[in-house]
């Protein structure tokens, strides 16, 4: 800590070869003149200097008469007070308000402090040495009890009126906010609750009391953390708040699954009291807490699974000083596809989208990102901006011929369901063409990793958007053989909080007073956040050898009802009082149930607990899909939407359009087991288990 205190204040603060220049002179001077707060101080510090040297002097020699060593003791007083005020005033140590001086202040004053002494002490050394050698009378040097006692006794003069003054800033300030302030009860002791605790302390502005900590850690109970103390258990939440008086709460447990944070916010709902919550660690920027990061309790922190643990070494051997391009990049898997690779410091990474204030957005995110890592160790990240639209195969050639990347994340794509019923034209010629293109290019500059994003509709798909994923994973699979890269599709759910998510969708419709729309009562699907789905995408990159499918274990499916159920109480609202629910029906192309593996699929787990993995079976691509795929390509570029669902269908034979009764009951077919369609007899759990019972078994 004091090497890096040393590094980072003293280097930037001291300055002390410019201090003997007459430039530095005359900045010390105007400092003296200008920035100078407390003069009192630095009377004291001058005055009282010699008066600690001699003190030290006379109890180490065992009398006040310093004999053979005043002459030491004159030139040891004469460098301490001539040292100090350009040191202290160039730490900046008489610029500060001492009354609101904190601990990172009082250690800056400390290393200052000593390391002034130990000059002055070598000075001395030197001093003597050279008189010495001059031929001079010799120098008595300090003796070492002498040096010791002076460096305590410094330290100890130098701080103790600030010091004091501090405790006193302290004492006032609480007296006079002591009856402002608001008491609120920490959820969690444990590091984030202690940081919240100390942020809270450190912000006397918010007008926060920390009145207790609550935690179901029984090794906990009754202990004192700052202060503070556990009053009890989350389910005490009420009585503690009852003698604190506090009528807000902080859940602070950024690691807890989403059902405990489910369970706590009924409790403070229960206890009348106000709940804020600490975000997730995927949220948490370098695992740092900070109070500005408190918010009220969302559907993403009730849907929130346990942390993944991440190889963090193979994802850095993969990017770190490779160039990476990531598609799409202005959207909502793209962006933060791009932050967290930022993380892992590439060479260069290419933002390639379609649209402008999407891509200018990430880019102004990621240079300030750059600016703030400011890692000596390592060259800065080069952010390019790329206007481009990935059907348009010359204009993707250019790109890939001018940037030559190493690594490519492919999340360019249409993905609204509805919306590409409407216009099945787009999705192929963006979803196919586009994708065709982008691989095309990848092979030519030889891309060494390339990563498709794909979607759990492609799946036995219902939908052009889904079918229209499942023709180019075909394609990427098909790259892979080609290339023997590894060339891999990522496959996955629903994210929580992307651009036309049904939460959001929900949201609006809440803030607008409902009625809050739900197509089907069982409607279900399964559900990530963007940096959990990102994390997995990431270490599922450095898995795969070359085509394979990876999806991931999404956990249980969510029923969309219960989903609008839980916006409704977050927002303070009761269903069929505040807010109505209606039920629309099913809209085209869309399932009740979503699949992640298809029949043909052979899967199983990899090493990582939450992805699976599948290899394409022989079988998979017919022996005329090129065929089929440019009559599809011609037919959109015709813009005949009739032909284009028609080839789509022969392109990819387990599309049924139109049809939700077509959908499984189960997303894990089992071997000798008749596909059932959906009816409301279908629950949810029966989903989970059936895939459960798939794995335990080994069935595929």
């Amino acid at each position: 800590m004091i090497r890096a205190l040393w590094s980072t204040q003293l280097q930037e603060r001291l300055r002390l070869p410019c201090l003997w220049t007459g430039q530095g002179v005359v900045r010390g001077a105007q400092a003296l003149g200008l920035r100078l707060r407390n003069r009192w101080l630095f009377a004291f510090d001058i005055l009282v200097l010699p008066v600690v040297i001699f003190a030290s002097y006379a109890f180490r020699l065992g009398t006040p008469d310093l004999g053979p060593f005043w002459s030491s003791y004159g030139q040891f007083v004469f460098i301490c007070v001539a040292l100090a005020p350009m040191m202290f005033i160039r730490a900046g140590l008489y610029s500060r308000f001492w009354p609101y001086a904190t601990a990172e202040d009082f250690a800056n004053l400390i290393l200052v402090t000593v390391t002034l002494v130990v000059i002055s002490r070598l000075a001395v050394l030197i001093v003597g040495a050279s008189l010495e050698l001059a031929g001079a009378s010799a120098v008595k040097p300090p003796p070492v009890g002498a040096f010791v006692l002076t460096l305590f006794g410094t330290v100890a003069s130098v701080c103790a009126p600030r010091f004091a003054l501090s405790l006193a800033g302290m004492t006032s300030f609480n007296r006079q906010t002591a009856n402002s302030q608001e008491p609120v009860v920490i959820l969690g002791a444990g590091h984030a609750g202690v940081m919240i605790a100390r942020e809270i302390r450190r912000n006397q502005h918010l007008n926060l009391k920390v009145a207790a900590f609550v935690d179901d850690d029984p090794t906990k109970m009754g202990t004192v953390i700052h202060g503070i103390k556990v009053e009890g258990r989350c389910q005490d939440l009420a009585d503690v708040a009852l003698h604190t008086h506090a009528s807000k709460a902080i859940i602070a447990m950024p690691s807890a699954p989403g059902s405990t944070i489910r369970e706590i916010a009924d409790i403070c709902k229960s206890a009348n009291v106000e709940a804020q919550i600490v975000p997730g660690l995927y949220d948490l920027i370098g695992g740092q807490v900070r109070i500005e990061q408190l918010r009220h309790v969302e559907i993403e922190d009730l849907l929130r699974r346990e942390p993944i643990h991440t190889d963090l070494a193979a994802v850095e051997a993969t990017i770190t000083g490779k160039s990476v391009l990531v598609t799409g990049a202005g959207g909502s898997i793209g962006s933060e596809l791009c932050r967290q690779i930022l993380r892992f410091h590439p060479r260069e990474m290419i933002l390639l989208g379609h649209g402008e204030n999407s891509i200018f957005s990430i880019q102004r995110e990621l240079l300030r990102l750059v600016h703030e890592a400011n890692n000596a160790s390592l060259s800065p990240t080069e952010i390019v901006p790329v206007i481009a639209d990935i059907r348009f195969v010359e204009r993707v050639d250019a790109v890939f011929e001018s940037y030559r990347p190493d690594v490519v994340f492919h999340a360019g794509a249409h993905k609204h369901v509805p919306l590409m019923e409407q216009h099945p034209t787009e999705a192929i010629l963006t979803n196919v063409c586009g994708t065709e293109n982008v691989l095309a290019a990848s092979k030519r500059v030889g891309v060494e990793r390339f990563v498709y994003i794909s979607t759990d509709k492609a799946v036995n798909p219902t939908s052009v958007m889904g079918a229209s994923k499942r023709a180019a994973e075909l394609l990427v699979l098909q790259a892979a053989k080609d290339v023997v890269r590894p060339y891999v599709v990522v496959r996955f759910g629903n994210v929580l909080g992307s651009r036309g998510s049904v939460v959001l969708t929900m949201k609006d419709q809440i803030a607008r007073g409902g009625p809050v729309t739900v197509t089907h009562p069982e409607m279900v699907r399964f559900f990530m956040t963007i940096p959990e789905a990102v994390q997995l995408v990431l270490q599922a990159s450095v898995i795969g050898t070359g085509g394979e499918v990876f999806t991931f274990d999404m956990g249980e499916p969510v029923r969309i009802l219960d989903l609008a159920r839980d916006l409704i109480r977050l927002s303070g609202l009761t269903e069929d009082e505040d807010i109505d629910i209606e039920f629309i029906g099913p809209r085209p192309g869309e399932k009740l149930y979503e699949e992640l593996f298809l029949e043909s699929e052979d899967y199983s787990r990899t090493s990582h607990e939450k992805i699976f993995i599948s290899k394409p079976t022989p079988k998979m691509q017919t022996s005329d899909f090129h065929t089929k795929l440019d009559q599809l390509k011609q037919v959109a570029h015709g813009r005949d939407d009739a032909a284009v669902r028609s080839h789509l269908q022969a392109l990819v034979p387990k599309y049924q359009p139109g049809s939700i009764t077509a959908t499984h009951g189960m997303w894990c077919h089992q071997p000798g087991q008749e596909r059932s369609s959906v009816s409301g007899d279908h629950q949810p759990a029966r989903v989970a288990s059936a895939f459960e019972i798939a794995i335990e078994t080994g069935t595929k």
